[in-house]
């Protein structure tokens, strides 16, 4: 029932062997890592020995568990109760050393390092020590080394989820717990991500939708459709966004590269989308202007038709057949210049024309104005149509340059070593 060793100032050895079984599980957002362990323990029991030759050769024994004294071993970042049933029996040799071997399912705590995900290597570390001997009672100390341990892990592995395991090391430490020097084994756990599967589902898709959007340069912008397209490819992009902050703790103290990713692509797209706006607002102004003009011709037509019909302009220019039409900006050729037509008007303001046909000779006037603006107008007509081609041709180099430089950097980044 007390510490087998009849000299109590001397502590009790337990030495300590931990061979990895299987990676059950690590879960990143809650920051828990389970593992399946075996851990040996060995240590002298100073009251218990006999000679074989006396006991018909017999050198060890297997007994119950429930019979002998054992260290009262714990692990400092467990969060759960082990779940694997204790060994019901111990090895115990002529000599008096004990062997303890016991299986656990431990689901300890361990601090992610998500920087670099998916291509992460974590870290997670198993202290062993006494729940209440002090380090001058029980002194936990390493039964083989760490390469050696290494290598039983990797012939004994059996399941490693998404993960590849590099190696284990284990090494000793004495820790001050609650005013306690306590005497410790940690074994820290070295592992790899497998990215294979983070890259098909994940980066390539997002990949992907930018390679999309780029090539949304090609539609045209006459329609709605351009616009359209930009918006489903960006909600696109925010669901890939959704999915990735179920996957990453929300205390990294760094963001990780892959959340720089997504938004870095997400801005590309955003700044896109914003380029389609202002250009649709511009050929939409443009748009806006031609049709104020053809409105403006279309009524002074009208108007001048009306006048024709009230006068009856063969009276008010006679028998000149070039202002039977009033010469109304519909019925003169574009290439007829103002004064050309002068000595017609003069002939026709020294006839007795009436009242209603000075308002049309007015509006005749007003038409002979029309061809010296004309080049003004069509100069202000597409306009904006060309501003946009410039536009779009700048902001496509501009694109392309920004997502290399960007995809570059990612790519440096979670290349290199830290």
């Amino acid at each position: 029932m007390t510490r087998p060793t009849k000299n109590h100032a001397e502590p009790t050895v337990v030495k300590l062997d931990v061979l990895l079984y299987a990676i059950l599980d690590v879960r990143e957002k809650e920051q828990i890592f389970v593992s399946y362990v075996w851990v040996d323990m060995i240590w002298n029991d100073e009251y218990i020995q006999w000679n074989p030759v006396d006991f018909c050769g017999i050198e060890e024994i297997d007994l119950p568990t429930k019979l002998f004294w054992k260290p009262d071993l714990t692990i400092e970042e467990m969060t759960e109760k082990d779940k694997a049933t204790q060994s019901p029996y111990l090895n115990l040799e002529y000599s008096g050393q004990v062997l303890l071997r016991n299986d656990m399912v431990l689901t300890t705590t361990c601090r992610m390092k998500v920087y670099k995900f998916p291509f992460d290597t974590q870290s997670c570390s198993l202290t062993f020590k006494s729940v209440l001997h002090k380090d001058h009672q029980v002194k936990f100390e390493i039964l083989v080394d760490s390469n050696w341990a290494t290598e039983q892990a990797k012939e004994a592995m059996k399941s490693q989820s998404d993960w590849l395991f590099i190696n284990i090391t284990l090494t000793n430490q004495t820790i001050v717990n609650f005013g306690i020097n306590q005497s410790t084994v940690v074994a820290t756990i070295t592992m790899q991500r497998r990215s294979v599967l983070y890259i098909v589902n994940f980066i390539v898709p997002v990949l992907l939708f930018l390679c999309l959007d780029l090539a949304s340069f090609m539609i045209s912008e006459r329609g709605g459709e351009k616009l359209g397209f930009k918006v489903t490819v960006l909600l696109a992009v925010t669901v890939m966004q959704l999915i990735l902050n179920e996957i990453l703790p929300s205390s990294s103290n760094r963001i990780p590269l892959i959340a720089i990713y997504c938004i870095g692509i997400f801005g590309l797209m955003l700044m896109s989308l914003l380029e389609t706006i202002v250009v649709m607002y511009l050929l939409e102004k443009d748009s806006e202007h031609q049709d104020s003009k053809t409105d403006a011709d279309q009524s002074l037509c009208r108007d001048c038709n009306d006048k024709q019909e009230k006068v009856k302009c063969q009276n008010c220019f006679r028998d000149i057949k070039k202002w039977t039409h009033c010469a109304s900006p519909c019925d003169m050729s574009p290439g007829e210049m103002p004064s050309e037509l002068l000595p017609v008007s003069k002939e026709a303001s020294s006839s007795n024309l009436t009242g209603d046909s000075d308002d049309c000779e007015k509006e005749g006037m007003k038409a002979f104005s029309l061809p010296l603006s004309s080049t003004e107008e069509e100069r202000q007509t597409g306009y904006w149509e060309r501003m946009t081609k410039k536009i779009n041709r700048v902001f496509f180099l501009f694109y392309i340059t920004s997502a290399s430089l960007f995809l570059a950097f990612m790519s440096y980044n979670w290349i290199k070593e830290d």
